[in-house]
């Protein structure tokens, strides 16, 4: 197959730093979202500036410098999907990041998993393409490498309870058949998202240090399937609190470097 055809070299026809600047004094540490409604939220709440942009013919997608409890950090809207999701990440890592928290929705496939329940990815399922292009081809990698137990930390000293386990990284979300996620549920997965094993297998192979969180979604473990809180205006205030765990772990990154 295509996609078992890994090519490890580091350079490639067209790379990152052809098309994208080092900005001077980039904050090295990176947090991203995607819910525009989220990201615009958590920009109100903190002082801001726009310091760079990613460009495609999407448009514009600003990075922010943010400013929590006194640490400037990087902040901007990742896109849906993990082709976009890394590519934008490739261009603001030429930037100047050095790290990247990265936290959005996924659809649950236990139904016990509480609405906005957090839930730690520990390995993620391949199902998509833009990993195979990373790393060699297998079923599953391993994710969250670093940072776990101290956003574990932080979780427990916020009072916020959190399951561990594995993910399904898909392409197609029209594709999740019932047989599909009964399937991946025998595989170990705990839900279903797009980017995860994508994002793990670049930070890979560019070594960055990557950590990633979700907060849970639609439950596609019911006979039909039950939107909850997908909506980007759905319990908005509980989804910014769970954004801050991301600043807060930013500060215990900031604190070790």
């Amino acid at each position: 197959m295509l996609l078992e055809e890994f090519d490890p070299t580091k350079k490639a026809v067209i790379d990152p730093e052809k098309t994208v600047d080092k900005i001077k004094d980039f904050p090295p540490i990176t947090i991203s979202v995607f819910s525009k409604t989220l990201f615009e939220e958590v920009l109100s709440l903190l002082e801001h500036k726009e310091i760079a942009y990613n460009t495609s013919c999407n448009g514009i997608n600003p990075i922010y410098e943010i400013t929590y409890k006194d640490h400037k950090f990087s902040f901007y809207k990742s896109y849906v999907g993990a082709p976009m999701c890394v590519g934008d990440y490739e261009e603001v890592h030429q930037m100047g990041s050095e790290a990247l928290i990265l936290l959005g929705n996924c659809g649950v496939l236990d139904q016990s998993i509480e609405d906005c329940g957090i839930i730690i990815p520990t390995s993620a399922l391949r199902e998509e393409g833009t990993s195979y292009h990373y790393a060699p081809a297998s079923d599953t990698i391993q994710v969250n490498k670093k940072y776990v137990p101290e956003f574990k930390q932080i979780c427990k000293e916020s009072g916020y309870p959190y399951i561990e386990g594995r993910c399904w990284t898909t392409d197609a979300f029209y594709r999740e058949t019932r047989d599909k996620v009964n399937r991946r549920k025998a595989q170990g997965a705990l839900c279903v998202e797009m980017e995860c094993a994508a994002m793990q297998a670049m930070c890979d192979f560019r070594g960055i240090d990557f950590f990633q969180y979700f907060y849970a979604g639609d439950n596609l473990d019911h006979s039909d399937w039950d939107p909850r809180s997908l909506s980007g205006h759905a319990k908005l205030d509980e989804k910014v609190k769970i954004v801050f765990l991301a600043f807060e772990l930013a500060l215990k990154i900031a604190e070790n470097r």
